[in-house]
């Protein structure tokens, strides 16, 4: 995950103030230091990383922090304020229409991720605001581009228009009719890109931003290519204007500094971030909670939303009637590790616990165990799964064939069970004092958000 690095540094430098009773402003200078130098190693550009050092030291060597009773918490404090305002302060939203279809012009350079990335945010736009979007294939150029957003489109149920070859202008033309006669609210141009930024690309750019008059235009940038990123989008906001960015691939092993960087030198601001590989994997773009989960202080108001858009009602209820009785089952065990997958990838969840992400996101989350585990119990009849306890050697024998997994998984998967199960009867008899002695991580979460 993008930032892990700059996280480790950051807070080996906090660690060392919070080490030391009192604070003198040679302490804070010496932090500064490798605060600066953490932020250049993330690809922060020079310019940014001297004006925000130089607030944050302004700020810190005050006497309201050295005399503080916690100096270093006021100089942690001052570093989460100026990192929330340095990626811009407040959230920013898409722009809708008063009335009509909303336009959303994607651009950007080629392979940046314009086209997934359109198809995430169309699928987001319509699951948690009811919009109802069209996809608009105004690539003509690139070989597949069509029928990629067609591919993509269909993974989503989601409606694509598309002309094939032609002017992609008057494509746009076209697909906003479209949109007004067949009743989409959500019209998104994925346009076509280029290896660099030429004026055959930025003019074309300019006669479809001037035939359709787009709502907000979104810079589309890999946030691997660290300060290239920053030089695309000052490039494409000074040929074109736009209105805010979408990063892509801050689960990759990027840097961070583009994430820091563009709202400072372009004054435009992120306004979503692609997070994974997944077409559920985009996110809105909350500067403090970035702020936060880069000082290691985690992110619970996205963990808690995440929660919320997987959670079903009627399983639930079903769950606590199950719970009341003490008749805990794999199935239910099933259900809840399915309901932790849909959340997403779980080594960024594990950097939204507060004072657990450093220690987790070191620790390497195994993605395939889980799919192992639903391997095994979907190889196993339904009465196994309702009592485990008639599983003896030879069932296990021909659930590993089933399952392709060893009998030692299966032995493993029986024991963490177990373990769950148990725990359930504790809370079901009003007995739970805590998660101390558990194991496994997934039933260590899934418990915890019941």
């Amino acid at each position: 995950m993008a930032f892990e690095g700059l996280t480790e540094k950051l807070n080996a430098a906090f660690k060392r103030l919070r080490g030391k009773g009192r604070l003198s402003e040679a302490d804070v200078k010496e932090a500064m230091r490798e605060v600066r130098l953490a932020l250049l190693e993330a690809d922060v550009s020079y310019k940014v990383v001297k004006d925000f050092v130089g607030k944050v030291t302004e700020r810190a060597v005050g006497s309201d922090v050295l005399d503080s009773l916690t100096p270093a918490q006021q100089v942690i404090k001052i570093v989460n304020e100026e990192l929330t305002a340095l990626m811009g302060g407040t959230d920013s939203r898409l722009i809708m229409a008063n009335s009509g279809p909303t336009v959303v012009m994607l651009v950007g350079l080629q392979g940046a991720g314009k086209t997934t990335n359109g198809a995430k945010l169309a699928g987001y736009l319509r699951k948690m605001y009811g919009k109802r979007p069209l996809l608009v294939a105004c690539d003509v150029y690139r070989p597949a581009a069509v029928e990629q957003l067609k591919v993509v489109g269909g993974q989503l149920d989601l409606p694509v228009y598309d002309e094939g070859q032609g002017d992609p202008v008057k494509i746009a033309e076209n697909a906003l009719r479209h949109a007004r006669d067949h009743g989409n609210d959500l019209v998104l141009l994925d346009t076509a890109g280029r290896l660099h930024i030429d004026d055959a690309l930025m003019d074309e750019l300019r006669r479809m931003k001037t035939a359709v008059r787009p709502n907000d235009i979104l810079l589309v940038v890999d946030a691997m290519t660290g300060q290239d990123a920053v030089n695309a989008a000052t490039a494409f906001d000074e040929a074109l204007g736009i209105d805010g960015v979408v990063l892509t691939k801050l689960d990759g092993d990027a840097r961070g500094g583009a994430a820091l960087s563009i709202r400072a030198v372009t004054g435009k601001p992120v306004k979503f971030a692609g997070t994974g590989e997944k077409l559920d994997m985009i996110e809105p773009f909350h500067p403090d909670r970035m702020a936060s989960r880069i000082l290691g202080m985690g992110d619970m108001l996205t963990l808690i939303e995440k929660a919320e858009q997987n959670y079903d009602e009627k399983q639930a209820k079903k769950l606590q009637e199950k719970l009341r009785k003490s008749s805990f089952t794999l199935e239910d065990y099933l259900d809840q590790l399915r309901q932790l997958k849909g959340m997403g990838d779980l080594s960024q969840i594990a950097g939204m616990l507060p004072g657990m992400g450093d220690k987790l996101q070191n620790a390497t989350v195994d993605e395939k165990a889980l799919s192992h585990t639903e391997a095994i119990i979907l190889s196993m009849t339904p009465r196994e799964r309702e009592n485990p306890d008639l599983l003896n050697a030879s069932r296990k024998r021909r659930i590993a064939a089933g399952s392709g997994c060893p009998v030692v998984e299966i032995n493993r998967l029986l024991k963490q069970f177990e373990m769950v199960r148990d725990l359930t009867k504790q809370v079901s008899r009003g007995r739970f004092t805590g998660f101390g002695g558990m194991g496994h991580g997934p039933g260590k979460k899934k418990r915890k958000k019941k």
